[in-house]
């Protein structure tokens, strides 16, 4: 009987003509010797030689690698998470040349273990086991042309192994005012003919007032996917609403077995959306199956890796050995040997990861928190079940970054507190939350420091709604962001001047202003107390001179209007983050006085009451991430509902 190749990982192109994004895809051959080591000293890859989605010219005489984040096999991962103790490579050719097959260790180090002479159209297949590569290592091929041009057709990398599961997948995409992302990521999943196959069915949630379905592309594309597409509105629950209405629809359908979510305002590549759902099916047992983020706006650019929970102050950081943000266009995949060794992920962001249904039934849906920590919280509930998140590389979209967002001191600032601490009330393995509560109390006094008043008073009414009992997490959701919202109204700190709006500073031009890209660093050790108590008692003792309330003491950057350097002045004006502005702080013995001793009681007791309310909290996740405690907020003022 005939040997059935299932696919696994498709050799793959740019979509669009955008030189920046190449890098992902193919690596070119061009190294020389600086300071003892060899590294790339330019890219001669273009964009001509780009001849389709799966096609790629290489020039006579030249070698091209496929050593690249979206076409190297990550085999250490198929290893550890799947069956698959076997692959193959399949590589479609027209003209002369050679075809070098090549693997890593996981210390980066590359070692050939195949060469196949092609001339004419020519089928390469090379028969490579997925046996040794326990904590790392990667698969590739490299291309050389021999007098005349050698072009690749196609490729993929197969296996013989028989899945353990067989279903397609859902995709719930959570939208909020943004309609134009949709429809191009809606056009991309209408446009590859792979997911044509794998996936069953797209839910669309859309919370905003700008309706997905009155954007002038949608009727084409909806045209193009028929009734695998369903548009869904819904009064704005935040995130964690909207994925758990998708969560909800899939187990309700029954159709899927797992679902993929994604947020609205990205770029995806498709194949990372095949690659999820095949790696699932093939895995030994159910796991979530996250893609990595790369930045929408400079694309070539990783910004998250592996995701982990430190859990002595519950929070979460990057795996210890990445080294993000990565720029793939001055060190490709052959020349980043941390990113050779495997990394193990305690959870993915909902940019993009696939949940099975079983975890689902399972572990139940979304955490009622409207944004941030709802997906490190499902993923740490689903691990307590016996389901991993594994964060598969060569699956990933392009994000916008957090780097260009002020999002600790706005609205979200409550939400960063509020949900942070619940999780930790439901998954702390240490007494009273580890050192969460003092780490707590250190961004409470860095953000008083820097005459940050706005986000203090929302992390305290999210420690006094916490302490007010799990009840307040659902009954508020579809007014908190309005409530927070008003609150900014009674602080300056959060009107955005533009342009001329903005006041001189008194003291004339911007200082410390910051030029080698580095984030600037605070006192340490022995330092930092001294420097702490003197700026406490300056902040609490001493009055702001009058001619600095009137207009601003300096103006700053937004990389150096840190906690460390505001405490100096008595009032600054600091640029936003996105650049679009200038906010101005002024310093408020009274309001400092107020809030700091406000922080000090409400993280006591959180301290003191922390076994009590970790039982509440604990006891009350299952109704609170169930389908019926999510229907209440659903259907609100609508006759529907579970028969």
């Amino acid at each position: 009987m005939a040997t059935h190749w299932t696919e696994l990982q498709h050799v793959v192109f740019p979509q669009d003509a955008d030189p920046d994004v190449l890098p992902l895809y193919v690596d070119s051959d061009v190294w020389a010797s600086i300071g003892g080591r060899e590294v790339r000293v330019s890219d001669r890859a273009h964009l001509d030689d780009v001849l389709g989605r799966t096609s790629l010219r290489v020039a006579s005489g030249e070698r091209t690698s496929l050593a690249s984040y979206f076409n190297a096999f990550p085999a250490s991962y198929w290893q550890r998470w799947t069956a698959v103790d076997r692959v193959r490579l399949r590589v479609a050719t027209r003209g002369g040349g050679t075809v070098l097959v090549y693997r890593s260790t996981a210390q980066g180090v590359p070692q050939r273990v195949a060469s196949e002479t092609v001339s004419g159209e020519a089928q390469t297949i090379v028969e490579l086991p997925v046996t040794s590569f326990g904590d790392g290592g990667w698969y590739w091929f490299d291309l050389v042309a021999g007098s005349d041009d050698l072009v690749l057709l196609d490729g993929a990398w197969e296996t013989d192994v028989a899945p353990e599961r067989t279903a397609g997948a859902s995709i719930g995409i959570t939208t909020l005012n943004k309609a134009a992302y949709c429809v191009e990521t809606l056009g991309a999943i209408a446009g590859d003919a792979a997911l044509s196959e794998l996936v069953d069915r797209i839910y669309v949630v859309d919370q905003g007032s700008e309706l997905l379905s009155e954007h002038p592309a949608f009727p084409e594309v909806a045209g193009e996917l028929g009734d695998r597409l369903r548009v869904i509105r819904q009064a704005n629950l935040g995130g964690s609403g909207g994925f758990a209405r998708s969560m909800y629809e899939t187990v309700e359908a029954d159709e899927s077995g797992a679902l993929i979510v994604l947020d609205d305002d990205v770029t995806i590549e498709p194949e990372s959306i095949a690659r999820a759902i095949r790696f699932s099916r093939f895995t030994v047992r159910p796991v979530l199956v996250g893609g990595h983020m790369f930045d929408l706006l400079n694309r070539p650019v990783l910004h998250a890796f592996a995701e982990t929970i430190e859990s002595v102050p519950f929070v979460w950081r990057a795996q210890p050995h990445d080294e993000v943000p990565h720029d793939f266009r001055h060190s490709n995949l052959r020349q980043t040997r941390w990113m050779h060794a495997r990394m193990d992920a305690d959870y993915n962001g909902w940019w993009f990861c696939l949940i099975p249904v079983e975890v689902l039934r399972a572990a139940g849906y979304a955490l009622p928190a409207f944004i941030k920590w709802d997906d490190a919280e499902y993923s740490v509930r689903a691990s307590g079940l016996g389901y991993p998140t594994v964060t598969l590389p060569g699956a990933a979209l392009w994000h916008v970054s957090w780097l260009d967002k002020d999002d600790a001191i706005d609205w979200q600032a409550y939400f960063h507190a509020r949900n942070r601490f619940v999780a930790a009330l439901l998954h702390s393995p240490h007494p009273g939350g580890g050192s969460i509560t003092q780490d707590s109390q250190r961004w409470d006094l860095r953000h008083l420091l820097a005459m940050q008043y706005y986000p203090i008073e929302l992390r305290h009414r999210a420690l006094r709604e916490i302490l007010s009992g799990p009840e307040h997490m659902r009954a508020e959701l579809p007014t908190i962001l309005g409530t927070l919202r008003a609150i900014a109204k009674d602080f300056p700190e959060k009107t955005v001047l533009r342009g001329a709006e903005a006041p001189a500073p008194v003291q004339g031009k911007r200082v410390f202003h910051s030029t080698d890209g580095r984030p600037a660093k605070g006192p340490r050790g022995p330092r930092l107390v001294f420097f702490t108590i003197r700026m406490v008692l300056r902040q609490t003792l001493t009055k702001p001179k009058s001619e600095f309330v009137r207009a601003p003491q300096i103006e700053v950057s937004k990389r150096d209007g840190t906690w460390f350097r505001l405490p100096k002045f008595d009032s600054a004006l600091v640029s936003t983050a996105d650049g679009s502005g200038k906010v101005r702080y002024t310093r408020d013995p009274r309001t400092f006085r107020r809030l700091l001793r406000e922080s000090r009681r409400l993280h006591r007791q959180l301290k003191r009451r922390w076994p009590e309310l970790s039982r509440s909290y604990r006891d009350a996740l299952p109704d609170m991430t169930s389908a019926a405690g999510w229907e209440a907020l659903f259907f609100a003022g609508e006759q529907r509902g579970r028969d």
